[in-house]
């Protein structure tokens, strides 16, 4: 399965106030690994890009003034999108903003959701994290996964840590679907299931001080985010 990580940095808020993408940034994903392969470009958006996004991306109108326009790189972007599925976080946003664009210059590229699955990552937090910030500065804590280096929000840093966040995400789901399986396969030939006798007993290794001091730390973490943990109420 060919999925396309994607994330995209704009002039502002709404394309139907006139504004436009001025950075694409997209990770090549295959069976669940990264390729190395990803699509990259900054944008002449032909208008200036407002001082709140600036704060936000720190993308200024001086360094975009000698950028393609959409229309020049919209081939490229679109033959590399075309026919995958498209992780994106808030996907409604960037999509959006994708047809928008795609629309002021052919009806040929039609709507990405003509052209691509589309797999919305802020909706699958929120329903295995509810009542928690899901944001990408918070899934990245809360998969471990490093964003030290995120000062301004970028499309190509960040499709890069989305793309981290979802594996994490998607993996330990994909282990119990996996478990969930061999256990319907066995229950479903029981001749084939080998009973254990004379098993020895369990040996029971108890947690050092240094060990007990790190879950501790790490309960506190989730309880920082929001979470409720069992064994902190023991």
């Amino acid at each position: 399965m060919r999925q396309i990580v994607l994330d995209t940095e704009t002039t502002g808020l709404d394309p139907k106030q006139g504004h436009r993408i001025i950075e694409i940034g997209c990770i090549e994903v295959i069976d669940r690994k990264r390729t190395g392969n990803h699509f990259h470009v900054y944008i002449n958006p032909e208008r200036l890009v407002e001082q709140e996004a600036i704060d936000v991306h720190g993308i200024t109108n001086e360094f975009l003034q000698d950028k393609p326009i959409f229309g020049q790189i919209a081939d490229d972007f679109f033959d590399f999108i075309k026919g995958g599925e498209l992780v994106i976080h808030n996907a409604p946003f960037d999509v959006g903003f994708m047809d928008h664009e795609f629309a002021a210059f052919g009806s040929k590229y039609g709507t990405t959701a003509q052209h691509c699955k589309i797999l919305d990552t802020l909706q699958m937090a929120r329903q295995l994290r509810p009542g928690q910030k899901n944001n990408l500065d918070a899934l990245c804590r809360a998969f471990s996964v490093d964003n030290s280096g995120r000062d301004f929000h970028g499309a190509l840093l960040d499709a890069e840590l989305l793309a981290d966040v979802y594996l994490a995400m998607t993996g330990g789901q994909r282990k119990l679907d996996l478990a969930a399986k061999a256990k319907q396969q066995g229950e479903g030939d029981a001749r084939g299931i080998i009973r254990l006798t004379n098993k020895p007993e369990l040996k029971i290794i108890p947690a050092s001080a240094d060990e007990e001091v790190a879950h501790r730390e790490r309960l506190d973490v989730v309880e920082a985010e929001g979470g409720s943990c069992r064994w902190s109420q023991s």
